[in-house]
C-alpha cells in the first residue's frame, strides 16, 4: 500500500509539473503576443515617420529649391547647374530622413528580446524537470 501511495504522489507531482509547464508555455505565448504587438506599433510609428517626412518634404522642397536655384542664378551660375546643385543637395537630405526611418525598422529593433530570454529560461527549467 505504501508503494501505491508513493507512485501516486510521483504521478501527481509529474502531472502538477506538466500542468505548471503548460501554464508557463501559455504565459510565454501571452508575453510574446504582447511584445510583438508593441513591436508592430514601433514599426507602424517608423513607417508613419517615413511617410510624413516624404509628404512634408515635397512641397517644402519645391519652394526651397526654386529659391536656392534663383539665388545661385543671381550669383552668376547657369540655370541648369543651379538646378542640378539644389536637386542634389535635396536628394541627400531626403535620403537622410528615409535612412533614419528605415533604421527604426531594423531586425534588432523589432526582435522580441524579453520573450526570447524567457523562452531560454523556460528551456533550462524544463531540462531540469526532465532530469
Amino acid at each position: 500500500m505504501s508503494s501505491f501511495s508513493e507512485e501516486r504522489s510521483i504521478s501527481q507531482l509529474l502531472g502538477d509539473s506538466l500542468a505548471e509547464l503548460a501554464k508557463l508555455v501559455q504565459n510565454e505565448a501571452d508575453l510574446a503576443r504582447a511584445e510583438l504587438r508593441e513591436k508592430v506599433e514601433i514599426a507602424g510609428s517608423a513607417v508613419n515617420l517615413i511617410a510624413a517626412g516624404a509628404i512634408l518634404l515635397i512641397p517644402a522642397l519645391v519652394l526651397l529649391l526654386f529659391a536656392v536655384a534663383s539665388g545661385l542664378i543671381a550669383m552668376g551660375l547657369s540655370a541648369p547647374l543651379a538646378y542640378l546643385l539644389t536637386g542634389f543637395a535635396t536628394a541627400i537630405i531626403a535620403g537622410a530622413v528615409i535612412w533614419i526611418g528605415v533604421g527604426r525598422l531594423s531586425g534588432d529593433a523589432l526582435k522580441p528580446l524579453a520573450t526570447l530570454e524567457e523562452i531560454r529560461r523556460d528551456q533550462a527549467v524544463a531540462k531540469e524537470l526532465i532530469r
